[in-house]
């Protein structure tokens, strides 16, 4: 049985929704609510294993009701549901932990494969989408990767092995000026240490 929570502001379609639900074999609609401040505020979305969320909802936005239930309850398989297939919407809401999105207009049919591959690991989107979301996986590591020259010479530096008084001596500034510029290279790159520090900027640049 796939427990499924609504979360849907346009009664008469949140009530269609929560008839096919609990009228198909393997599926039941345990609770439904026309706001995410109603939601949150009844425990039912911790026992829940989809919640199929409208992006537009009257207060509190659906993107922002993903990101609670990343924090509160962070096995709720999160569908996002709707009316136009705006990409930018539909990505901030991938971005905030859903995992997939359906068109209001899809048939009943298409609503509960899109809750059934979801429930199966599947992320049911566009294409358009898709690739908006493969561009957020590189530009994260393009922002870690927005070294100084400086940085990138200290980081060449470090690739041979040399100790910071010898980086110091070849570039013509102090032991603290390079541990500053390391100091910074770590946290850009979100690494500890040099070694990490190489792996992550030489193996995956």
């Amino acid at each position: 049985m796939i427990n499924v929570l609504l979360i849907e502001d346009k009664k008469d379609y949140r009530e269609v929704l929560k008839l096919i639900l609990n009228n198909t074999q393997g599926f039941s609609c345990i609770a439904d609510h026309p706001d995410a401040e109603a939601c949150m505020k009844d425990d039912k979305y911790t026992v829940a294993d989809v919640a199929l969320i409208d992006i537009q909802l009257p207060g509190i936005s659906g993107i922002e009701l993903v990101k609670f239930f990343k924090k509160n309850n962070p096995q709720l398989l999160c569908l996002m549901c709707t009316a136009y297939e705006d990409s930018d919407n539909v990505f901030h809401a991938l971005q905030a932990g859903a995992h997939g999105y359906i068109l209001k207009s899809s048939s009943p049919s298409k609503i509960l494969e899109a809750i059934v591959e979801v429930v199966n690991g599947g992320s049911p989107m566009s294409s358009q989408v898709a690739r908006k979301v493969i561009e957020a996986f590189r530009q994260p590591s393009i922002e870690k990767f927005s070294l100084t020259q400086r940085e990138e010479e200290i980081l060449q530096h470090l690739s041979k092995g040399l100790l910071y008084k010898e980086i110091a001596f070849r570039l013509s500034i102090s032991i603290e000026t390079v541990r500053r510029h390391c100091f910074n290279i770590y946290e850009k790159l979100h690494v500890n240490n040099r070694t990490e520090a190489l792996n992550k900027y030489f193996g995956k640049r």
